[in-house]
């Protein structure tokens, strides 16, 4: 069975003043996260704004995360996006860096059929000996991975499991019923991992665990370890954070919340902006409620 873990953050990329990836803060941070309850990070995937970072950026990312993560944490390049073509040559390029696995979102704007889907993860995959886990999102890509065409990837070895954030809960009870095991079901929105782990899903891939990943982590193993109503309570607690996180487009809220902390990862790269000053206030109210797990400078 390929050990992924079961808490994975979604790291942010950190930029400096003057709009440059920087990657000091990047290895720091990506330390912090794992001392802070994370198995494993991705590394540009959504909330680290892929689709503004340069493949030389990306590249140089899974080469200085890797390096200071080692074999602390897993690391898992976000290498998927539209093209099919340039998907392999990431995902190549990727695995000569040494990362644990690769992410592989499901391609946004030109709206696949479901079999130009499996086509591609499969040609993607057919080009790696890394992990790879699929991702569905279709709040942003517009197309869903159905079920069935997640079962039919399953069938591939080095396919281990899905990033699941439809929220659609009996597309994803379809596929923990349908997969061989094992195949790991995270989900992909931080408000669905206790009710995806009590269908049997395997983990989460989460935005909040920059800020409370112990106390995520927490509820997590308290579930797992037969303590429902506890961990029920815990990710009641939980939830205004992660509404609060999604105010605005991820990683928007998180990355304000951290620059608020004192943990400097400047702000998200045009299109996305900094939060309106309502928006901002909110986000530092909410934080005022919890105790933040991260390592603050």
């Amino acid at each position: 069975m390929v050990t992924l873990g079961r808490l994975i953050t979604a790291m942010v990329t950190p930029f400096g003043q003057d709009g440059q990836v920087d990657y000091i803060q990047a290895r720091k941070l990506a330390l912090a996260l794992l001392a802070s309850g994370s198995d494993g990070l991705v590394v540009s995937g959504t909330t680290g704004e892929s689709p503004t970072l340069s493949t030389a950026e990306k590249l140089r990312l899974f080469a200085e995360v890797k390096e200071a993560v080692g074999d602390r944490g897993r690391v898992i390049a976000g290498t998927g996006n539209y093209s099919t073509a340039e998907s392999i040559e990431l995902t190549r390029e990727a695995e000569k860096l040494g990362v644990d696995a690769v992410l592989l979102v499901v391609p946004y704007y030109n709206k696949p059929t479901q079999e130009g889907l499996y086509q591609h993860f499969k040609a993607i995959a057919s080009s790696t000996h890394l992990p790879c886990i699929l991702y569905n999102v279709p709040g942003r890509t517009i197309t869903n991975l159905s079920a069935e065409t997640v079962l039919r990837l399953a069938e591939i070895d080095n396919v281990v499991g899905v990033k699941e954030a439809s929220a659609n809960f009996e597309q994803i009870a379809r596929i923990i019923d349908g997969a061989p095991s094992p195949f790991l079901v995270y989900s992909g929105n931080d408000g669905d991992t206790l009710p995806l782990l009590a269908m049997g899903g395997y983990g989460v891939i989460s935005v909040i665990s920059h800020l409370v990943g112990l106390q995520l982590k927490g509820m997590m193993e308290g579930f797992l370890h037969g303590e429902r109503d506890e961990a029920a309570a815990a990710h009641r607690r939980l939830l205004p954070l992660v509404n609060a996180m999604f105010l605005v487009s991820n990683p928007i809220p998180v990355k304000h919340a951290l620059n608020h902390l004192g943990f400097q990862v400047g702000k998200p790269r045009l299109p996305l902006l900094e939060p309106d000053a309502k928006t901002a206030a909110q986000i530092v109210d909410a934080l005022g409620a919890y105790r933040i797990d991260l390592p603050l400078p």
